[in-house]
């Protein structure tokens, strides 16, 4: 399990309400609505790039959702008509910071954040996602994008390498050639491609992705998100593991899931036949 450092909210404050709780960050708005928490990155100025500070906030409020037991699913989205054009570099020039300690303090904490979660985390591409935005995106869970979304790596195009877990993620959903062609040629990949070669769950129109969006989150925060977490735990592992390794975790980790409140209540929603009320317990 990685453990990440809590962030310190300051100036952040906590609205609640009937199945709605709000905290104000400054350049990302976050909410917990039915059981998800929803994240917004928000400087539409700037077409969403990353600064210091927004990547601080994202950090915080996964790391809110992770452990707030009442958030069961994560939505993360864009306001406006871009996602993320990626990294701020007006502001990477100006404070001249090395492109390394960027990385490992802006980036890695939020890949590393959206995998640990053992919670379903749901990504809504509502246009451009560039750079290190595109590759957040492709450490989520499930991805929905708008028609008029596009995917464009970018980094050759300033001399650097993919980062934010593009080089482990993108060889893995859409193989190696189609990840190098996407990285090393910059050349935008449309929502239709992306659907084709996997890189998107579903494609909806603009004005309908925010709403289709939420309402997968919403029905994945009410499904058994116990054993969904440990599914994705497996998932993770899968990666490095050989078979009999990731056999004996599947084994290990059934028998834990047997043991949940969920799975009783699944067996005994079936024989009485009816819906069954999850609790993510």
């Amino acid at each position: 399990m990685i453990i990440f450092a809590k962030l310190q909210n300051r100036g952040i404050k906590r609205t609640t309400g009937t199945n709605f709780i709000m905290m104000t960050y400054s350049d990302i708005l976050f909410s917990v609505e039915d059981q998800v928490g929803k994240i917004i990155l928000n400087r539409t100025g700037e077409m969403n790039c990353f600064n210091a500070r927004m990547s601080a906030e994202v950090q915080d409020a996964l790391i809110n959702c992770r452990n707030d037991n009442t958030v069961r699913a994560v939505y993360l989205t864009g306001a406006g008509r871009t996602f993320s054009a990626g990294q701020d570099l007006k502001e990477f020039l100006k404070v001249g910071l090395s492109a390394s300690h960027l990385v490992k303090s802006q980036y890695n904490p939020i890949a590393l954040a959206i995998r640990s979660i053992e919670k379903p985390v749901i990504c809504g591409v509502n246009g451009i996602a560039a750079g290190a935005g595109a590759n957040i995106v492709f450490c989520c869970d499930i991805v929905v994008a708008a028609r008029s979304a596009v995917f464009v790596e970018a980094f050759t195009k300033i001399g650097l390498v993919p980062d934010s877990g593009g080089t482990f993620f993108l060889p893995r959903l859409v193989g190696l050639h189609r990840a190098a062609s996407m990285t090393m040629l910059n050349e935008p990949v449309t929502a239709a491609q992306a659907l084709d070669w996997g890189l998107v769950y579903r494609v909806y129109d603009d004005d309908k992705l925010q709403s289709e969006g939420m309402e997968l989150a919403k029905k994945l925060s009410a499904m058994p998100t116990k054993t969904i977490g440990m599914t994705k735990r497996l998932f993770n592992s899968a990666f490095s593991n050989d078979l009999n390794a990731q056999l004996a975790m599947e084994a290990e980790l059934q028998e834990f899931c047997g043991n949940t409140y969920d799975h009783k209540e699944g067996v005994k929603a079936f024989l009485e036949k009816r819906k069954p009320v999850f609790r993510g317990e």
